[in-house]
């Protein structure tokens, strides 16, 4: 027991040299520190609890400026303190309207916080997969939050001394300003690399189920690279045009469970896709999302275009973007059992027998970065 309890404090302690050596060493770019006792006073002893995940806890909390903030209370890290030092490393150096701002971090120990500007809207799951009654954003703000999302990882892939890859592009983790503006959060899992890598290392898929990209689990179809957060964003793309989760099991018809290949099917033939009421104009936007999604969900990571090309075709004319193939969700030959194909379903894109022909995909430059 004495042999367990000196291993156990000897790894902790170099997870927190770690941590404090790369604190001291990014010194100059890194928000306020606190202390353990400044973020129990700013939440009034963690009172108001906005929310948990596997991460942790959030609670509310107010500044001696008046300004009201979220703190992430972070559990015991696995893994050196990784995914502290992730989320500092990353959002610490970003600026931008479509980030969330990193205002201040504790760090004494186990005891770790993150201090964020709070968001009085929430995460944009709470907004889009809503019952009719409960909805508050008609689908011309959608687009717009859409647009400010597809910005802020454009903005992460390009906009930095080094690429930024998310990895865990999600409705939960898009939070709402109180003018509905989105921001990006949660880079517990990002990393970080020089501009020209076009491909990156991976030990491990990251990530969460249903928004993963193909290529974190078949190797066969080409590396990892900042189109998995394009992979990523496509699947958020298509629920914010659905409203609706892209698997529903209790679809109330069995073509409409999985969305994304319900949505190919009535646009590629030409029938409009229509989940409520709604005018011309929206109808338009919708088409266009679920596009520009089907392009992003490609399975080939050549195959999708990079973040900028997906901004212009939101921007543009939806008369100057052509359907794309009907996505596969896994490799053609891939041996695969029932069991495995339901849970591909829930995981990556639509299955298609439609051969994948490299002339139609125009998105293959991995220079694009």
């Amino acid at each position: 027991m004495i042999f367990l309890i000196y291993k156990y404090r000897r790894r902790h302690l170099a997870m927190d040299k770690n941590i404090e050596e790369f604190l001291q060493y990014h010194n100059n770019f890194l928000p306020i520190r606190y202390s353990y006792s400044n973020i129990k006073k700013i939440t009034r002893n963690f009172k108001h609890k906005l929310g948990e995940g596997g991460y942790g806890s959030v609670y509310k909390g107010t500044l001696k400026s008046g300004n009201e903030v979220a703190i992430k209370i972070l559990k015991q890290s696995k893994g050196h303190g990784q995914d502290f030092i992730s989320e500092v490393a990353t959002i610490g150096r970003i600026h931008h309207v479509n980030i969330v701002q990193l205002t201040g971090f504790c760090f004494e120990g186990s005891k770790q916080a993150l201090v964020y500007d709070f968001m009085s809207n929430g995460s944009l799951d709470k907004h889009i997969f809503t019952k009719e009654d409960d909805k508050v954003l008609d689908y011309k703000k959608i687009y717009d939050i859409a647009l400010g999302v597809a910005r802020g990882i454009e903005y992460l892939h390009r906009g930095c001394d080094m690429q930024i890859l998310h990895f865990d592009i999600k409705p939960h983790n898009i939070l709402l300003d109180k003018n509905f503006t989105p921001k990006v959060s949660d880079f517990g899992l990002a990393k970080l690399y020089p501009i020209d890598h076009s491909i990156v290392t991976m030990t491990a898929a990251r990530g969460t189920l249903g928004y993963m990209a193909p290529e974190l689990f078949y190797k066969n179809i080409g590396g990892v690279s900042y189109k998995a957060d394009v992979y990523s964003f496509g699947m958020l793309l298509m629920e914010m045009a659905g409203r609706r989760k892209n698997v529903n099991a209790n679809a109330e018809h069995s073509s409409q469970i999985y969305f994304p290949l319900w949505a190919y099917n009535q646009v590629n033939e030409g029938v409009r896709v229509e989940m409520e009421e709604v005018v011309e104009e929206e109808r338009k936007l919708i088409k266009k999302m679920i596009i520009v999604a089907l392009w992003c969900i490609q399975l080939i990571p050549d195959h999708r275009p990079p973040m900028k090309k997906v901004l212009e075709m939101l921007e543009g004319d939806i008369g100057n973007i052509h359907m794309p193939p009907k996505p596969l969700i896994y490799p053609p030959g891939e041996p695969i059992d029932d069991d495995e194909a339901e849970m591909e379903l829930q995981t990556f894109s639509t299955s298609s027998s439609v051969p994948i022909i490299s002339s139609s995909f125009p998105f293959g430059d991995s220079n694009d970065v």
